[in-house]
């Protein structure tokens, strides 16, 4: 199995339309498909999020019933901050204050049910990397790199034998 990454993510939503307008109105997703009037599908670029009407009503402080929280990567801090400056403008309650940790930059906030999301930015090798320092060797390619170099570390060396 070869994942190429996230198709999307549901959440049971006690109103899909307050639901809706916080992902679109707050956060800019476009509506992709309404299926009636209980499930919308949004996206962002490739990525996307579908909305369902939860058959039983979840409260916030339920927390064992909901998704422990999805992230959306921005890319760079500044923007971390801006955009905890833009959503406190809402009057969305940030549950962390944007912080920095380790990978990027971060901060939490829960939409209208709960659903606990992480804004960051990421800093690493593979997302900074210019065209030039991403390998583009074939597997095969790189398996014979790393057969080369073993059976070179392992000339001079004798050979193990055990003892029985």
């Amino acid at each position: 199995m070869k994942l190429t990454g996230i198709n999307q993510i549901t959440l049971r939503v006690n109103d899909v339309r307050i639901a809706e307008d916080f992902y679109v109105g707050t956060l800019g997703f476009k509506v992709e498909y309404r299926a009636g009037a209980n499930i919308t599908y949004l996206r962002v670029n490739s990525d996307m999020i579908v909305l369902v009407k939860a058959e039983t009503p979840g409260v916030p402080e339920a927390r064992d019933i909901r998704v422990d929280h999805f992230g959306f990567r921005l890319p760079t801090d500044s923007e971390v901050d801006d955009a905890a400056d833009y959503l406190e403008a809402e009057g969305v309650h940030l549950v962390t204050r944007p912080a920095q940790r380790r990978e990027g930059r971060a901060f939490f906030v829960m939409d209208p049910d709960g659903n606990l999301i992480e804004f960051y930015s990421m800093k690493s090798r593979e997302l900074d990397a210019s065209e030039e320092t991403i390998e583009s060797s074939s597997p095969d390619e790189l398996a014979a790199r790393t057969r080369k170099k073993m059976a070179a570390g392992s000339q001079g060396k004798k050979t193990r034998r055990s003892r029985k």
